[in-house]
Formats: structure tokens, C-alpha cells, sequence
């Protein structure tokens, strides 16, 4: 008959391997130990702090809603970017709405144009925007396009018809397909005009 392990004869290494007691060091068991606390801790805090946030964010939603009702106005769904500001002016609360976005297979179509603006331009153009324009394609490290510089090329003042029709392709091609909510503190700092965020991320403290 088989004897049961008692888990708190042994402890679990990296591969783990269960290494008895007995044969693990002291100084082993100790940082064991401390790394274990700080995570705990840590998950704690982490736990508070998202409580903190969805209170905070669900406090200024009520707050506009609150206000709208002055002006007899009901605010529902998404509520947009929000700022609110306390009455000395030194602090600032901020709900910002990011919008993740992605282009669909007319990017394609539109690089394909510019190609071709690109063969027909060949004697005219310069290498600097040939190397705009292929740096605006460039993916990055997890194989995906950079929205601002692809969108840069609109900002582009060319007039021929064919660019056009690609920068035309190029903004039918733009999907928002999710948005992310953020909120931010500021704190002013009177001495340099700057708003100072309070940072609650520990890297940044």
C-alpha cells in the first residue's frame, strides 16, 4: 500500500521535483518565504486597487449624470472622455476612452495603388517619401500595422487622383473593433503649469 505524501514534508522546486524538507537549505526556505509574503501582499494591493478604480469610475459616471439632470438631460451608454477639475484648480480626475482599431483587407488594395503611384512617380519622387511610405507599412514585432504612421500618409499634400483613391481606401479600411477605459489623477504643480499624474504604478513610483 501506497503511503500518502504529506505536503508539508516536501517542498516543490522549478521542475517540479518534490524535495523533502530536510534537504532544502535554510536560506532557500527563507527567500521561499519572503517571495511568497511580497506576492501575497502585492495581490492584495492589486485587488484594492482595481476596487478602486471601478469605484472611482462608476462615482464620476454618477456625477455626470447627476449634472445632467440640472440642464433636464438623461445621459446613457458610453459616456465619452471626462475631466473634472476640483474647485481650487490642483487636482483633476480623467476618464479617457481609447478605441483599438484594425485595418481590413482595403489597406491592401490601397498599397497596391500607392505602388503604383510610386512606379509612376519614380523619375519625380524622392527617396525620402519612398521611405516614408514603406516605413508607414512595416509591421511591428507581433506582425501588426501602426495605425498613426499609416494614417500619416493622409496628411500627405499630393494631389494626383490615384493617391487620392488610396488615401480614400486606406480610411474606408480603418474598423474600430473594442475600446479600453482609462482614468487617470493630476496633480497641479503651480510652480511649473504641468499637471503631475498620481502614479499607481509601482515601477513608476
Amino acid at each position: 500500500m501506497t503511503q500518502a505524501i504529506d505536503p508539508k514534508d516536501y517542498m516543490q522546486d522549478a521542475q517540479g521535483h518534490l524535495v523533502p524538507m530536510d534537504r532544502v537549505k535554510e536560506i532557500d526556505k527563507t527567500r521561499d518565504g519572503l517571495v511568497r509574503d511580497l506576492v501575497q501582499k502585492a495581490l492584495a494591493l492589486q485587488a484594492s486597487m482595481i476596487a478602486f478604480k471601478e469605484n472611482a469610475m462608476s462615482e464620476i459616471r454618477s456625477f455626470v449624470e447627476l449634472s445632467a439632470m440640472e440642464w433636464d438631460v438623461k445621459i446613457g451608454g458610453q459616456k465619452g472622455n471626462i475631466t473634472l477639475f476640483s474647485f481650487d484648480g490642483n487636482f483633476k480626475a480623467q476618464v479617457r476612452i481609447s478605441e483599438y482599431m484594425v485595418f481590413d483587407e482595403q489597406l491592401q488594395i490601397a498599397k497596391k495603388m500607392i505602388d503604383q503611384c510610386l512606379t509612376k512617380w519614380t523619375r519625380q519622387s524622392g527617396s525620402e517619401i519612398k521611405a516614408l511610405i514603406n516605413d508607414a507599412f512595416q509591421v511591428d514585432k507581433e506582425g501588426r500595422i501602426n495605425t498613426k504612421r499609416i494614417l500619416s500618409l493622409r496628411r500627405l499634400n499630393i494631389k494626383d487622383d490615384l493617391w487620392c483613391k488610396a488615401m480614400d481606401a486606406i480610411a474606408a479600411s480603418l474598423q474600430v473593433v473594442g475600446s479600453k477605459e482609462y482614468f487617470r489623477l493630476y496633480k497641479r504643480d503651480n510652480s511649473q503649469g504641468t499637471w503631475n499624474p498620481i502614479s499607481l504604478d509601482m515601477a513608476a513610483l
